[in-house]
């Protein structure tokens, strides 16, 4: 039996594990609990993996320092699982280190040789773009309204993305492709070049990247059916005449990591963004929503950016027949509320259960939009 995605044989002692994501879970009927291993093992990529029973099969958690999935093991010599071939998760795997290829500047390139220099203006100063776009069946989602809106970025940032909306349209579907990516998430980026180091960007080139790569829901699939735990960040949202806060700009993004992994020490998932006025505005990476009587209310868009996930959602709401309010929401205005959800690409609609000290419920609301985005996403 061999392992693939890049992972190489574990073992402690004399027993050696494999991994296989739930969803091949099949392949394990019928193993007795007898043949399958016990204790801990360290991961080929440094984590430790804890073992328990979970019959009918075992299940290994990963530890600190690994992505957050639950993986079926067993002890290799039964001969159920000898011509097996079973796989790490490429979403445990190092993002640097991974087979497939990269849409760079035109081409594609082995992914590890995808790399750009350490004098690379953008990351001195943030100035990159970037999109965040979900794969359903091997189709992306409102691929055409992302790729606008990376291309409008960067002019809001000085530059112009060097490539038309139809070849970075296309780019996203060759490295989908060439990567076998059926459902997942494709990372446009484009950034200034290592022409120029220095405040001013004058000379740099505009480079550009699309990746694709497997990615599940974003808080785990229990969350999607209890909601998330959020903590109202220290960090707030600047006002648009201080920064652009219209563009999907990598500097914008320095406080949402801050904010998120604050909330993420003090046992939350997420933290709650409020604005430079005091006002909610939204999550670290996703827009927020607040349900009170049936009607449906969330911040207007003056300083934050106004997701495609979210539009989408509002459409689907006033089809719906809600009533749907935009407008300034203050935090005292929370413990009225009786549902809260996020939106956005990576989050998709997902429900809030906590923020700071309330208590919220995953309502009726927030289900039937739930639903309703889902099959929009599989039907497209």
């Amino acid at each position: 039996m061999t392992c693939r995605n890049g992972s190489r044989s574990t073992r402690s002692g004399a027993v050696s594990f494999f991994a296989a994501s739930p969803g091949n879970q099949e392949f394990l009927h019928g193993v007795r609990q007898a043949d399958l291993a016990v204790g801990s093992v360290n991961h080929p990529l440094g984590c430790v993996w804890s073992a328990e029973f979970d019959s009918p099969v075992h299940v290994v958690t990963a530890g600190k320092g690994c992505y957050p999935q639950r993986f079926f093991a067993a002890k290799v010599g039964h001969p159920q699982l000898e011509n097996l071939q079973l796989e790490f998760p490429v979403s445990a795997l190092p993002l640097e280190d991974r087979d497939g290829v990269i849409w760079l500047d035109g081409e594609l390139v082995p992914w590890r040789d995808a790399k750009v220099h350490v004098l690379t203006h953008s990351l001195h100063y943030g100035s990159a773009v970037f999109e965040g776009e979900r794969v359903y069946n091997g189709k992306i989602f409102k691929l055409r309204e992302h790729t606008e809106r990376l291309h409008k970025s960067a002019q809001l940032l000085g530059y112009e993305v060097p490539y038309s909306v139809e070849v970075l349209e296309e780019a996203c579907r060759k490295v989908l492709v060439e990567n076998n990516i059926t459902t997942g998430y494709v990372r446009p980026l484009a950034w200034r070049g290592s022409e120029v180091i220095g405040v001013s960007a004058k000379g740099a080139k505009i480079h550009v990247a699309v990746a694709a790569f497997p990615w599940g829901a974003y808080y785990g699939e229990e969350a999607r059916r209890n909601g998330i735990r959020l903590k109202t960040s220290t960090w707030r949202r600047p006002a648009p005449d201080s920064a652009p806060t219209a563009s999907k700009a990598a500097g914008l993004y320095m406080i949402c990591t801050m904010s998120r992994d604050a909330a993420e020490a003090a046992g939350y998932q997420d933290a709650l963004m409020l604005d430079y006025r005091g006002q909610v505005a939204e999550a670290t990476g996703a827009n927020i929503f607040f349900v009170k009587d049936g009607q449906i209310h969330t911040p207007k868009p003056d300083c934050f950016l106004d997701g495609i996930t979210r539009r989408t959602v509002i459409d689907l709401a006033r089809k719906r027949g809600y009533e749907l309010i935009e407008r300034a929401i203050f935090p005292n205005e929370l413990a009225g509320m009786q549902e809260v959800f996020l939106t956005g690409t990576a989050v998709e609609v997902i429900p809030v259960g906590v923020i700071d000290d309330l208590k919220f419920t995953v309502g009726p609301v927030t289900q039937q939009l739930q639903a309703d985005y889902t099959q929009l996403t599989q039907s497209f």
